[in-house]
Protein backbone atom coordinates (compact mmCIF):
# COMPACT_ATOMS: atom_id res chain seq x y z
CA UNK A 1 0.00 0.00 0.00
CA UNK A 2 1.41 3.75 -0.87
CA UNK A 3 2.05 5.81 1.74
CA UNK A 4 -1.13 8.56 2.12
CA UNK A 5 -0.39 12.23 0.97
CA UNK A 6 -1.41 14.65 3.47
CA UNK A 7 -4.07 16.74 1.88
CA UNK A 8 -3.34 20.09 0.59
CA UNK A 9 -4.48 22.87 3.45
CA UNK A 10 -7.86 24.70 2.04
CA UNK A 11 -6.98 27.82 -0.73
CA UNK A 12 -8.52 31.00 1.03
CA UNK A 13 -11.37 32.43 -0.78
CA UNK A 14 -10.47 35.28 -2.73
CA UNK A 15 -12.88 37.64 -1.48
CA UNK A 16 -11.30 36.80 2.51
CA UNK A 17 -7.62 37.39 0.69
CA UNK A 18 -8.29 40.81 -0.59
CA UNK A 19 -11.08 41.86 1.74
CA UNK A 20 -10.97 45.70 2.62
CA UNK A 21 -13.09 47.90 4.19
CA UNK A 22 -13.05 51.50 5.07
CA UNK A 23 -14.64 54.15 7.82
CA UNK A 24 -16.72 55.75 5.36
CA UNK A 25 -19.12 54.36 2.90
CA UNK A 26 -19.03 55.42 -0.74
CA UNK A 27 -22.31 57.95 -0.15
CA UNK A 28 -19.14 59.73 1.84
CA UNK A 29 -16.73 59.56 -0.33
CA UNK A 30 -19.10 61.26 -3.18
CA UNK A 31 -20.25 63.94 -0.64
CA UNK A 32 -16.10 64.76 0.40
CA UNK A 33 -15.34 64.75 -3.25
CA UNK A 34 -17.99 67.14 -3.75
CA UNK A 35 -17.08 69.60 -1.44
CA UNK A 36 -13.87 70.23 -2.43
CA UNK A 37 -15.73 72.89 -4.89
CA UNK A 38 -14.28 71.39 -7.38
CA UNK A 39 -16.65 70.90 -10.58
CA UNK A 40 -16.44 66.63 -11.01
CA UNK A 41 -18.47 64.89 -13.64
CA UNK A 42 -20.09 61.17 -12.67
CA UNK A 43 -17.08 60.08 -14.76
CA UNK A 44 -14.60 61.75 -13.11
CA UNK A 45 -16.37 61.27 -9.05
CA UNK A 46 -15.97 56.96 -10.40
CA UNK A 47 -12.00 57.13 -10.80
CA UNK A 48 -11.61 59.25 -7.70
CA UNK A 49 -13.25 56.73 -5.55
CA UNK A 50 -13.24 53.85 -7.74
CA UNK A 51 -16.77 52.52 -8.52
CA UNK A 52 -18.32 52.13 -11.82
CA UNK A 53 -19.81 55.60 -13.14
CA UNK A 54 -23.43 53.76 -12.41
CA UNK A 55 -22.76 53.73 -8.93
CA UNK A 56 -22.00 57.40 -8.69
CA UNK A 57 -25.44 58.25 -10.93
CA UNK A 58 -27.12 55.82 -8.26
CA UNK A 59 -25.66 57.76 -5.16
CA UNK A 60 -25.59 61.16 -6.87
CA UNK A 61 -29.32 60.76 -6.73
CA UNK A 62 -29.57 59.20 -3.22
CA UNK A 63 -27.95 62.66 -2.34
CA UNK A 64 -30.17 64.63 -3.79
CA UNK A 65 -33.49 63.30 -3.28
CA UNK A 66 -32.43 63.52 0.30
CA UNK A 67 -31.22 66.88 0.16
CA UNK A 68 -28.00 66.84 1.22
CA UNK A 69 -26.80 67.90 -2.50
CA UNK A 70 -28.28 70.28 -4.81
CA UNK A 71 -28.15 69.67 -8.42
CA UNK A 72 -28.36 72.36 -11.14
CA UNK A 73 -27.16 72.74 -14.57
CA UNK A 74 -24.20 74.67 -16.42
CA UNK A 75 -23.97 74.81 -20.01
CA UNK A 76 -24.02 71.15 -20.54
CA UNK A 77 -22.91 69.61 -17.64
CA UNK A 78 -24.68 69.06 -14.39
CA UNK A 79 -23.31 70.99 -11.27
CA UNK A 80 -23.22 70.26 -7.79
CA UNK A 81 -23.36 71.66 -4.57
CA UNK A 82 -23.01 70.19 -0.87
CA UNK A 83 -26.07 71.19 1.68
CA UNK A 84 -23.37 71.67 4.81
CA UNK A 85 -26.92 71.86 6.77
CA UNK A 86 -28.11 68.07 6.49
CA UNK A 87 -28.06 66.31 9.55
CA UNK A 88 -26.07 62.70 9.31
CA UNK A 89 -28.74 60.16 8.85
CA UNK A 90 -27.87 57.27 11.80
CA UNK A 91 -29.13 57.88 15.52
CA UNK A 92 -25.40 57.61 17.21
CA UNK A 93 -24.57 60.68 14.44
CA UNK A 94 -27.69 62.61 13.76
CA UNK A 95 -26.68 65.32 16.47
CA UNK A 96 -24.03 66.41 13.85
CA UNK A 97 -24.02 67.64 10.55
CA UNK A 98 -22.70 67.27 6.98
CA UNK A 99 -20.58 70.48 7.35
CA UNK A 100 -18.85 69.00 10.60
CA UNK A 101 -18.25 66.07 8.84
CA UNK A 102 -16.61 67.62 6.36
CA UNK A 103 -14.93 70.05 8.77
CA UNK A 104 -13.41 67.29 10.30
CA UNK A 105 -12.09 65.25 7.41
CA UNK A 106 -10.66 68.28 5.30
Amino acid sequence: MAPRKAAAPPAPEPAQATRTWTFLTNHGHVLLCLAQGRSLTARELSVLIGITERSVQTILADLIADGYVDKSKVGRRNSYTVNREGRMRHPVESAHTVGELIDALT
